[in-house]
């Protein structure tokens, strides 16, 4: 198959089509994570984008069906520069191609990804349109300047329909672990043993990922996820003795429905953790604004300075809009920030047991050094 990629500013890469013949709008953004792409398209929060992966080679090692960070693959299309003609890894159950085409997402190889990826953090982010079907260049640009993204509740699309536990059963959430030489069991359930679940949390699913519900049960968390549309008097009732407030896609400013809502769980004086978008809601619910950066972080390499403790984390990071600092109030402190560009990645209430970060401590693509905050979570309901 032939394909097109389109920008809002009339540029036109052409290249070589993969997975379903399909056609998709979408903010144009870059990951600059090596590996993960498995993890990044079933990620809720690329919702209404199209991914360039700024790695040349991807889909080396296939994919599985036990890494998916979702029910389903959420980005719009894949951009590439070249995908790996073969697929070698023993845990691997279909190629990238297959498993895109399974879903109806386009993708396109054969692009200039460097090319494309100065051109965004130049001019900032661009809306796009990608096809592997018979498009014109003049309407595929169109159909890239049509599109809107900022403002629109992408929420709403990617929240589980239902409230539901998590893993009541313990058969999900046991780190993997590596079957060493003579060992006789299944080498891809192998896990590590799970702590008791004697915490009980709900965690409001925005566009959660799975291994942020790995985490909390790790952590001896019993969790009860309500999806988006669920209210404050909801989550309540669930006797929880936390919430959590998960990452998702889109524009946090076009979420006041939810923001109201959090806004009552902030004055009730339950413990409250958001991540990501999680963090935005709760910003704003303290009494803060967002604002769009000009082409986001996205990668698993973003340095975050901890301004109480001085220690900085290498973090993962999927995220085109950022809190405001100066219009939070007096008793919210910023205690973390990006050493890139001095954004604000972490809040923390002067005297109510509520924070958040902008990044992913769970991961799934991205380094460890942030996971403690899941345990700075317990600690904190522990002492309250």
């Amino acid at each position: 198959m032939k394909a097109i990629l389109a920008l809002e500013d009339g540029t036109v890469f052409h290249g070589g089509g993969f997975g379903a013949r399909a056609s998709a709008c979408g903010e144009v953004c870059f990951n600059t994570s090596m590996t993960g792409y498995q993890e990044i398209l079933t990620d809720p929060s690329y919702k209404g984008q199209i991914v360039t992966m700024t790695y040349p080679l991807i889909g080396n090692y296939g994919v599985n069906s036990q890494d998916m960070e979702s029910w389903r693959p959420h980005a719009g299309g894949l951009i590439i520069r070249e995908l790996s003609p073969v697929v070698s890894n023993w845990r691997a159950d279909f190629s990238l191609s297959d498993y895109l085409k399974q879903h109806g997402i386009p993708g396109i190889q054969g692009v200039d990804t460097r090319a494309l990826t100065k051109k965004l953090r130049v001019r900032g982010a661009l809306n796009g349109f990608i096809t592997t079907e018979s498009v014109s260049e003049a309407e595929a640009v169109q159909r890239a300047k049509d599109f809107v993204f900022t403002g629109v509740d992408y929420v709403k699309e990617v929240t589980h329909a239902a409230a539901f536990h998590w893993d009541e059963k313990d058969e999900q959430s046991g780190a993997f672990q590596l079957v060493r030489g003579g060992e006789q069991t299944d080498a891809r359930n192998h896990r590590k043993p799970l702590p008791p679940a004697d915490i009980p949390i709900v965690a409001f699913d925005f566009g959660i990922k799975y291994n942020i519900l790995r985490r909390l049960r790790q952590h001896g968390f019993a969790v009860q996820v309500l999806p988006a549309t669920a209210t404050a008097a909801d989550a309540l009732a669930c006797k929880p003795a936390g919430i959590f407030l998960s990452n998702g896609p889109g524009d946090p400013s076009a979420l006041s429905h939810i923001v109201r809502e959090v806004k009552t769980l902030t004055d009730s004086g339950i413990p409250l953790f958001g991540i990501c978008l999680g963090h935005q809601i709760l910003a704003q619910a303290l009494g803060g604004k967002t604002f769009k950066l000009k082409f986001g972080h996205r990668g698993g390499n973003q340095p975050v300075k901890d301004l109480e403790s001085g220690r900085v984390e290498i973090t993962s990071q999927n995220h085109g809009f950022a809190v405001d600092p100066s219009s939070l109030p007096s008793d919210v402190a910023v205690n973390r920030i990006n050493l890139n560009d001095q954004t604000v990645e972490g809040l923390r209430h002067k005297s109510k047991p509520v924070f958040c970060v902008q990044y992913h401590p769970e991961a799934a693509p991205g380094p460890h050094d942030s996971t403690p905050l899941f345990a700075e979570f317990r600690a904190l309901i522990e002492r309250h």
